[in-house]
């Protein structure tokens, strides 16, 4: 199960033979859906747990029974190692009752066992940190709050052991102006550069999905069409642009009922309400804010009755003054709309969802590993390739890139662990992101754990990951927009490895 794809990741070769690495000693922390920790491949050979500790954010704390939250933090319930094993020597049926913490999706559950699954993960003797969000489906994205504090008590945790930690983050959401200037994009740049840390993160799945178009405005009007779909019952549009760009909007419903926002009056009211058909607009005029000099625009569209009105939904950008011209639409997430709901004619790159797009963490496309090819669902970024100003030893100019994603691994049908028992196969990005977190465990046992590289983690670990990551076919000149630098290779980013 997955050896396939070990061997295709050069995983086997360094976990099968010298230098046996095996992720001892590193924690890796999954913030998911929780985990059903009473599976095997959650356990050492002796039957207890190799969770260290497990904090649902999803419960009430109740003193009265022993059910606190984390030292410091007001929020959801802390198990321990100790109290899950005590769960764990009771059976499933009155364990559940002592650690009452359910895998619902069973997302979690899969992303841990890729990551670190006793019998088919990456990392089969990393330590697990396991939180469970409020999230109340797979597809859905927890509130910032609850993330921003599972990734604050996670670092904090590794620094208090004096482990090094792998974050695994597998989901994501469109809303924002992707390029990693929002709050919680921020913050988890700045918490990776706490203790021997690491965020992996994965690309999305809305690289085919057509909820994104973007483009560049001159001295004509350009037209975007959107494609609405039968008995969809709220949309929301995102337009990010410039905020020296100047130019005004008009919507045009189905029926060709017309409406104009003048975003180029600065002096308008931020909230507009207009309506169109039987389809009603609240429209936002955003601002630059303190931490985000982009403009942004949204417009929630509400259905007066039942469902929006079906159809050919088109906007018209009309040019007053420009300076870059760039704009860029976004729809909801693939899994929040319905499939015919999509742009006319959708950009794929920067479709990576937020907050694979911080500037700091690993961010992972994912591939298919039986045509080594890149897999057409997974968020698409960029290449920013630009000059320092200083020459190499030829005497020309030194190019640097900034890339998104920063490397790629196998996400189409992979086996994963699933609540309850048994297995299946799965396919996506949340997927091919545990790959990347196991491996990142894998170097820095080696190089931490074992004092080969003391400082291989953050920027220097991902610098290792994307030096030996292998091209794959159909991408011939990297970096790249689909696959980054590449597919990831574990024994070649060794440090001393080529």
């Amino acid at each position: 199960m997955n050896d396939l794809e070990k061997a295709q990741s050069c995983i086997t070769q360094v976990t099968q033979q010298e230098p046996y690495l095996t992720g001892e000693k590193v924690i890796i922390a999954v913030l998911d859906s929780g985990i059903d920790y009473f599976l095997p491949e959650f356990r050492s050979a002796d039957g207890r747990t190799r969770i260290l500790a497990l904090w649902d954010q999803t419960q009430q704390p109740d003193e009265g029974r022993g059910r606190l939250p984390p030292p410091g933090y007001r929020e959801g319930v802390l198990y321990t190692r100790e109290m899950i094993n005590e769960a764990l020597a009771l059976g499933r049926e009155s364990g559940q009752s002592l650690v009452p913490v359910f895998d619902v999706s069973g997302h979690g559950t899969a992303v841990a066992g890729v990551a670190a699954g006793t019998n088919i993960g990456v990392a089969p003797r990393a330590d697990l940190l396991i939180i469970k969000l409020g999230s109340p489906k797979a597809d859905s994205f927890p509130r910032t709050t609850q993330l921003m504090r599972g990734i604050n008590y996670a670092v904090n945790l590794g620094v208090e052991l004096g482990s090094p930690l792998a974050v695994n983050l597998s989901f994501g959401n469109t809303y924002g102006d992707h390029q990693g200037n929002s709050l919680l994009e921020r913050f988890i740049d700045n918490a990776s550069e706490i203790g021997k840390s690491a965020v992996i993160v994965g690309s999305g799945n809305e690289g085919a999905s057509g909820g994104h178009t973007a483009g560049v405005l001159q001295n004509d009007s350009r037209m975007v069409e959107l494609a609405v779909g039968d008995y969809e019952t709220g949309l929301s549009i995102q337009l990010w642009k410039n905020y020296q760009d100047m130019f005004d909007l008009a919507v045009i419903s189905p029926g060709g009922e017309r409406t104009v926002l003048e975003l180029s009056d600065l002096r308008k009211a931020q909230a507009v309400r207009r309506t169109l058909e039987q389809t009603q607009l609240l429209c936002y005029l955003g601002k630059p804010l303190p931490y985000n000099a982009q403009q942004e625009i949204f417009i929630d569209m509400i259905p007066v009755g039942s469902y929006l009105n079906a159809g050919v939904w088109r906007m018209e950008l009309q040019p007053i003054s420009l300076v870059t011209g760039e704009y860029r639409f976004y729809l909801p997430g693939y899994a929040a709309r319905s499939a015919s709901t999509r742009f006319f004619l959708p950009t794929p790159d920067m479709t990576i969802t937020i907050p694979s797009t911080a500037r700091r963490v690993v961010t992972v496309g994912a591939y298919d590993m039986t045509r080594r090819s890149y897999a057409d669902f997974s968020g698409r970024g960029y290449v920013y390739r630009y000059s320092d100003g200083r020459t190499d030893t030829a005497g020309g100019r030194q190019i640097i890139a900034d890339v998104k994603p920063d490397l790629v691994a196998p996400g189409v049908n992979i086996t994963v662990p699933m609540p309850n028992g048994g297995y299946e196969q799965v396919s996506g990005t949340s997927f091919a992101t545990p790959f990347v977190t196991g491996a990142a465990a894998l170097l820095m046992e080696w190089g931490i754990v074992r004092g080969n590289d003391r400082f291989l983690y953050g920027e220097r670990l991902k610098a290792h990951l994307v030096r030996g990551a292998q091209p794959l076919a159909g991408v011939p000149v990297r970096p790249d927009s689909t696959i980054g630098w590449g597919a990831l290779c574990v024994e070649k980013s060794l440090p001393g490895k080529l």
